[in-house]
């Protein structure tokens, strides 16, 4: 069983945000045809060359796709698109700011042509407002939310490492089509879904917006450690490991007093009475704590925490990652077909009985054209003149 079998989504994407949301329908079973620009394709196609000659981010979010190569400016393209448009059952749109008016296919004129069909617009920050003409890429929405103020050491903000603020947007889109498909499967009629990356990853901001402000000042940039919480961060061992420490809860400092640290009148000092207390008392905190842990090796504080019951990580790389057992135990990698052969990719994240994700083959630029145009009823003669035309 796929859940979205029988779902055609169109998708004049490129980047990263639209192109996460359409793989993550296309992984429940929906056809997903990606329209992409003649000769040169979506732009993330040639961020970087390390998966075998292709980019990273396309390979992520671009499995299980047909690639349509469509030059969407010139009229025969648009017949093209409306064709598409009339059997599809969610359009989905990132394009820069207007582009999609400009080409005849805003939302008011969509919703009056195809009633049923749903609609989805991601942009950097939102169809209205002063920023609405503004170009939008991750890192500058993570700056505008302030998100790189927070993220950091206390002497260099920095930026989320992986793009977030796409994510976020992508899985909200995501969410919405979904809720929208179950709307019309009561109502019959589409809808239009406006998602802006501001907007998101504001969403996510949630925590530090309210303690700035109703506390006056921004959570303080504190690395790997917890701005609000002590001891919450990386410690190192005697044998030069980091591990990151967790302590949630008085309950849980009063455990780790006694068994990890084996100094049970730490937790009656005054400066670490309580949270709020170690957290204003952090240096004293992490030094204790650190001088501790340093006598140990990493088998031994591990030992230690889990005899306590206190939650900890290792400080893997990403590579430590890639190869971490429990994604092993559970099964969680496929191969995925592409231009370049058979390529490992992780499974969606949720797991439904009874379903297997499609996990498809990344397309070639332009590898199903031909196939959809003759699908559409456009005769061969009139796809050679398309390509010579450099419409296709």
């Amino acid at each position: 069983m796929l859940p979205l079998k029988g779902i055609t989504v169109v998708a004049l994407e490129q980047a990263v945000a639209a192109p996460f949301v359409s793989r993550h329908l296309a992984d429940l079973g929906a056809r997903v045809i990606k329209i992409e620009r003649p000769e040169v394709g979506d732009f993330a196609r040639d961020y970087d060359t390390t998966v075998r000659g292709m980019a990273s981010h396309f390979v992520w979010v671009n499995r299980s796709k047909e690639s349509l190569t469509l030059d969407v400016k010139q009229s025969a393209a648009k017949d093209v698109l409306h064709r598409l448009l009339a059997k599809a059952d969610v359009f989905i749109q990132n394009l820069g700011p207007g582009a999609c008016d400009r080409l005849g296919l805003g939302t008011a004129e969509l919703r009056e042509r195809y009633p049923r069909l749903i609609i989805c617009n991601l942009s950097g920050y939102g169809s209205t407002g002063p920023y609405r003409d503004r170009r939008a890429y991750d890192m500058l929405v993570q700056s505008e939310a302030g998100l790189v103020a927070l993220t950091g050491t206390e002497e260099t903000p920095s930026k989320v490492g992986i793009s977030i603020s796409d994510i976020a947007a992508g899985m909200y889109a995501y969410s919405g089509i979904l809720t929208a498909l179950l709307v019309r499967k009561e109502s019959g009629k589409g809808t239009a879904i406006e998602i802006s990356l501001l907007e998101s990853i504001g969403e996510w901001m949630g925590y530090a917006a309210y303690y700035t402000a109703y506390g006056g000042t921004a959570p303080p940039r504190a690395g790997a450690s917890h701005a609000a919480i002590a001891p919450y961060g990386p410690f190192k061992s005697g044998d030069g490991k980091e591990i990151i420490l967790a302590v949630q809860n008085e309950r849980e400092w009063a455990r780790f007093c006694d068994k990890v640290l084996c100094r049970p009148e730490l937790k009656s000092d005054p400066r670490f009475i309580s949270n709020p207390r170690r957290v204003e008392n952090r240096s004293a905190v992490d030094g204790t704590v650190g001088a501790v842990l340093q006598t140990l090796t990493t088998q031994e504080i591990i030992s230690r925490l889990e005899d306590a019951q206190i939650a900890y990580a290792r400080l893997n790389s990403v590579q430590e990652f890639v190869d971490h057992p429990q994604l092993a135990a559970r099964d969680r990698w496929r191969d995925v077909d592409s231009p370049v052969g058979p390529l490992r990719a992780l499974i969606p994240p949720v797991t439904m009985e009874g379903v297997e994700p499609v996990m498809g083959a990344i397309p070639a630029l332009g590898e199903h054209t031909d196939a959809i145009l003759q699908e559409l009823g456009f005769d061969r003669d009139t796809i050679v003149a398309w390509r010579k035309g450099k419409i296709i």
